[in-house]
């Protein structure tokens, strides 16, 4: 999932005159307030143990004990993953779990030392302390100075009512004088320096929140190999499903078709053999109607094994099949192949596959007069766009043919995008990976 900030799900943009009022501004100020008694017990505890624990390993007690204290990092880093997503929107996934391969103490102790989530979490409770502390203190001072100055004018009273002082002294030299905010004039150009601070403070603020999140998702979420496995097992997880989807429809195709066909035919042919002795006339007419049904069944097969792998991919490339595509949709389409040479196998059968679901989408559903496809390299990137000009309004929604169309490239690392304003049109552009 994409980590998303609190702002970015709702609609409209922070001004300059709305940010010191919005929500956004006090949750992040309030996580960088109690953020920094957080990072002080975070660092404490972390030097605490981290030197106990490495002073001890001359003796067997320091295993244990860094071990043991990076659990402790581990249960950390929780607390400030639930502040990160509570006042940051930043929604950052656990990390990877230590790898175990039996039970018992010495294994949980290993997996706990050899985890690298864990030394991140130990990195974080010392690095974030400064940074707290800094932001801590740029934050607090910014909006207190903002907002006290931007109300002067409607407390300054208190100095000469209780005190002996004209206004708020800004400098004495200790014998009385010095210069003092009184005064119409004095009074509002502090109002105005404090209005400044006051605008310019939450943006002063989300920059420093913006390190915080790159902290949290660098630090205590899961490594980059992980997520990148984690996709991968998804990947494949589709991939399979794939597979067996399409066995199930190769299977229901050859049973409802060519199959039953074949069955009907050989029963035919012997009722004909029956006949030939007694009626040669209506035994040379069933051996003609066995011969239109072996026609069509072969045509069943030829579509099917089409829709396996065509002959002419392999043969000719994308240019020739995706031209015998297009000759079979129900409106007119353009095709234009612009490529330096053939992708790897793989990618070209799905590149093919594609184009020719999403041509079915046009004969089926939009309603189109023309359509195009255009085929063309762009670095290390194969890009399919298919557009018509029918009625628009293709959704890739769970569910549907798009969804499952861009789950399939999704596998390969492919990407699909569909642009179909109602009433408009539909393009739909895949990006494939060469591998050439």
């Amino acid at each position: 999932m994409v980590p998303m900030d609190i702002d970015q799900r709702r609609p409209g943009r922070s001004t300059l005159l709305s940010a010191p009022f919005e929500g956004r501004t006090w949750r992040e100020f309030g996580y960088i307030m109690i953020g920094f008694p957080f990072a002080t017990l975070y660092f404490c505890v972390a030097i605490t143990l981290l030197s106990a624990g490495a002073g001890l390993l001359v003796t067997f007690l320091g295993v244990p004990l860094l071990a043991a204290s990076l659990g402790v990092f581990r249960g950390f880093g929780a607390v400030e993953r639930a502040r990160a997503r509570t006042m940051l929107g930043r929604d950052v996934a656990d990390p990877e779990p230590e790898p175990r391969r039996k039970a018992g103490a010495l294994s949980w102790m290993g997996a706990m030392l050899k985890s690298g989530a864990n030394w991140r979490h130990a990195l974080y409770m010392v690095i974030h302390f400064p940074w707290a502390v800094s932001s801590f203190c740029v934050a607090l001072t910014l909006m207190a100075y903002g907002w006290s100055m931007a109300l002067y004018p409607a407390w300054y009273w208190v100095f000469p009512t209780f005190t002996d002082q004209p206004g708020l002294q800004l400098y004495g030299d200790g014998h009385g004088d010095g210069l003092y905010l009184d005064g119409p004039l004095r009074i509002a150009g502090a109002s105005l320096i404090g209005i400044v601070l006051v605008l310019v403070t939450p943006w002063v603020v989300r920059g420093l929140t913006t390190v915080d999140r790159m902290l949290v998702a660098g630090l205590l979420g899961p490594s980059r190999l992980a997520t990148r496995v984690t996709e991968l097992e998804s990947d494949r997880g589709v991939v399979v499903d794939t597979a067996a989807a399409d066995l199930r429809r190769i299977e229901r195709d050859l049973h409802d078709g060519a199959q039953a066909r074949l069955v009907a035919l050989a029963m035919d042919l012997g009722l004909a053999k029956e006949k030939l002795a007694e009626d040669p006339d209506a035994a040379a007419r069933m051996v003609d109607e066995a011969h239109g049904e072996v026609k069509i069944a072969l045509q069943e097969l030829r579509d099917l094994a089409r829709g396996i792998h065509p002959a002419v991919l392999t043969d000719r490339g994308l240019d020739a099949a995706l031209s015998s595509v297009a000759a079979r949709c129900t409106v007119p389409v353009r095709v234009r192949v612009d490529l330096p040479g053939r992708p790897a196998p793989a990618i070209e059968g799905i590149a093919y596959f594609t184009v020719s679901e999403l041509l079915q989408n046009v004969s089926k559903h939009a309603r189109a007069r023309t359509a195009s496809v255009d085929v063309w390299r762009s670095g290390d990137r194969l890009l399919l766009q298919v557009a018509d000009d029918g009625t628009g309004g293709a959704r890739a929604g769970a569910g549907g043919g798009l969804a499952g169309l861009a789950e399939r490239l999704d596998a390969v690392d492919g990407v699909l995008v569909v642009d179909s304003p109602e009433g408009v049109g539909t393009t739909v552009t895949a990006e494939l990976p060469w591998r050439g």
